[in-house]
C-alpha cells in the first residue's frame, strides 16, 4: 500500500511540476541548443509568437532540384518551442526531387495534398520501402532514416510534412558529399565513386576539394 502511495504522490508531483509553465516562446535572439531555444520573457510573448502564415504560399522552385521546402520550425513559429512537433511545406515542379536526406532530430508524417509524390526511406537493414503517393495520402518517415520524395506526375505536387520535433535538423547526402570542401580524395575512397565523377558533383553543388 506504501509503495502504490509513493507512486501516485510522485505522479502527482511530475504533473504538477509540468504544468508550472503553458509554454516556451523561443527567444531568437538567443542560441539554439540541442535542447532547443532558451524561453522568451513571458511578458513579451505575444500571439503571434503562436502563428506562421509562411506556408499559405508556394516556394520557389526554380532551382537544381526543381523543389522548395518551407519551414515552420522553432525558429520561424517560435511558439513551437519545446512542445516537440513542427511542419513545413514541400513544393516539387514536375521533375522535381527532395534529394535524399535524414531528419536526425525527429520523425516525419507526409501527407500529399496536390499531384503526385513517389516517396521512400531505407531502414538501417538496407531494406527499401517506395510508394507513390496520390492526393490524401499519408507516409511516415522514421526518425533518422534516409528518405527521399520525387514529382511524379505531370503538374506541381504539394505536400506538407509534420515532424516530432519543433527543430528536427536536416541533413541533405548529397550537399553531405558534394557541396563543403570535404577532400575528393576521400569522397572518393569512401564512396567507391572515380575522380571524374565526385569533381563533376562537386562543380554542380559548389564544393571544393
Amino acid at each position: 500500500m506504501t509503495h502504490i502511495f509513493f507512486n501516485i504522490f510522485t505522479l502527482f508531483i511530475i504533473s504538477t511540476h509540468a504544468s508550472v509553465q503553458d509554454f516556451c516562446v523561443a527567444d531568437l535572439k538567443a542560441p539554439e541548443t540541442p535542447a532547443g531555444y532558451s524561453c522568451k520573457p513571458a511578458t513579451t510573448v505575444t500571439v503571434d509568437d503562436f502563428l506562421s502564415s509562411g506556408l499559405r504560399h508556394s516556394g520557389n522552385t526554380s532551382n537544381i532540384i526543381k523543389a522548395s521546402v518551407t519551414p515552420a520550425f522553432a525558429a520561424q513559429l517560435p511558439g513551437l518551442n519545446g512542445l516537440g512537433l513542427s511542419m513545413a511545406r514541400l513544393d516539387l515542379a514536375p521533375g522535381g526531387v527532395i534529394p535524399m536526406h535524414t531528419h536526425p532530430g525527429g520523425s516525419e508524417l507526409l501527407l500529399v495534398t496536390r499531384g503526385s509524390i513517389k516517396a521512400g526511406f531505407i531502414s538501417s537493414a538496407n531494406t527499401v520501402y517506395v510508394k507513390t503517393l496520390k492526393k490524401g495520402d499519408l507516409m511516415v518517415f522514421p526518425q533518422g532514416l534516409l528518405h527521399f520524395q520525387v514529382n511524379a506526375g505531370r503538374i506541381n505536387a504539394v505536400a506538407f510534412a509534420s515532424f516530432s520535433s519543433a527543430s528536427p535538423g536536416l541533413q541533405i547526402l548529397d550537399f553531405a558529399l558534394f557541396a563543403n570542401d570535404l577532400p575528393s580524395k576521400l569522397v572518393e575512397t569512401t564512396t567507391f565513386l572515380d575522380d571524374a565523377t565526385v569533381k563533376a558533383l562537386k562543380a554542380v553543388l559548389g564544393g571544393t576539394g
